[in-house]
């Protein structure tokens, strides 16, 4: 593997065409919020534009997501520590017990892709907290993201979309993209010389945007989060991902938890002054200030046909008091697009998942199968 590609490195591999799928398309209401963000006013960009690159980009696969569209749930919990309350009034926060459920996915558009891939590995979670309160969290194993707007993102779908003709994308328009947003060149860069983690296990999962925590005494301050997990890191090696088997991924954090619950323990972030908010391409220093608030169970996975995860919306902007959006723009974005995807696949019919035939996954009892979530 080379140590940066090339532009015939990302055109032969296909390695940075799934990486730009935002979070896991699903549905939420949270346009008037976009709106707000000023990035849905007349002659501005619209969220319906984004989700057709997608489909344009990866296929229209009816009754799946329109990004993240391969995934698995999990479902666990988490225990606060008490030591976020300084930081946010959040009720995760609090030395308590709150039930989550979860979805692992890959990046990319197509259900039935296989898993070794060069994209980044995530973690979508749902906290049900008291009162009815929910955060929803859409989470990356890298810590930064290829494009800093939506425009961006919506320029560089459009830009390695596949010719029909040749099912490769136009090497002229990737080169015109790459020569503009040397940002996206950057994290190519990154991804090609940065150890891929070899199960979901073991990979940390960050929040890559900025978030502002206010805490009750009415203090606020940035932040990003990180998950970092007990089990420990394992490297794949990049050269042999095209003949490994299609589902490896998936199947071997299946094994992992029919052996036991799997553990994150979640850190702040604080930021010094001049850190960006507003740029999900660039990272924090990693000797940024970290306060570890608790930790995160997983104790069981099944497959979207049966789990809880498979109609909920991971909007990252569904929050709970004590916790609001950063300035940063792809928060907005990513609201509204999950919204659009979320209508559109939900009035599909629904279809197998793509892992609804494997036999890592029985099928479960009848009558016992994980209860449907609200896509509220």
């Amino acid at each position: 593997m080379p140590a940066s590609y090339t532009i015939k490195d990302i055109l032969r591999r296909g390695g940075l065409l799934p990486l730009l799928a935002i979070g896991a398309v699903a549905g939420g209401a949270t346009a008037a919020f976009a709106y707000a963000g000023g990035w849905l006013t007349p002659g501005q960009l619209h969220p319906a534009q984004i989700v057709n690159a997608l489909e344009a980009h990866d296929g229209r696969h009816e009754g799946f997501r329109r990004a993240h569209a391969k995934g698995l749930c999990v479902v666990g919990h988490f225990d606060g520590n008490g030591q976020g309350l300084a930081l946010s009034k959040a009720s995760l926060f609090r030395q308590a017990t709150t039930p989550v459920i979860g979805r692992f996915s890959l990046a990319g558009g197509v259900p039935n892709a296989g898993d070794g891939r060069v994209t980044f590995h995530s973690l979508a979670l749902k906290f049900d907290l008291p009162g009815g309160e929910q955060w929803r969290m859409a989470l990356n194993h890298v810590p930064v993201f290829p494009v800093a707007t939506p425009q961006s993102f919506l320029d560089f779908q459009l830009a390695t979309t596949p010719d029909p003709a040749t099912g490769k994308p136009d090497p002229a328009k990737v080169q015109s993209y790459m020569a503009k947003h040397p940002e996206t060149k950057a994290f190519a860069d990154y991804m090609a010389k940065a150890p891929l983690p070899n199960s979901f296990a073991n990979a940390s999962y960050n929040s890559v945007n900025a978030f502002r925590f206010t805490n009750g005494q009415g203090q606020t301050r940035p932040v990003r989060w990180i998950f970092t997990p007990e089990a420990p890191f394992g490297e794949l090696d990049k050269t042999t991902l095209a003949s490994l088997p299609r589902d490896f991924l998936f199947d071997e954090v299946a094994g992992r938890l029919a052996h036991g619950p799997l553990v994150w323990h979640l850190s702040i972030l604080l930021p010094n002054p001049g850190d960006p908010t507003d740029d999900a391409t660039k990272a924090w220093p990693d000797d940024r200030q970290r306060v570890e608030v608790g930790t995160l169970t997983i104790d069981r996975a099944v497959t979207e046909d049966d789990g809880p995860c498979r109609d909920v919306n991971f909007d990252p902007t569904i929050l709970p008091a004590g916790v609001a959006p950063s300035d940063d723009p792809l928060l907005a974005a990513r609201s509204s697009v999950y919204a659009v995807g979320y209508t559109r696949r939900t009035g599909e019919p629904a279809a197998p998942s793509a892992l609804a035939n494997d036999t890592a996954f029985p099928a479960p009892t009848p009558g016992q199968s994980a209860p449907k979530e609200s896509a509220q």
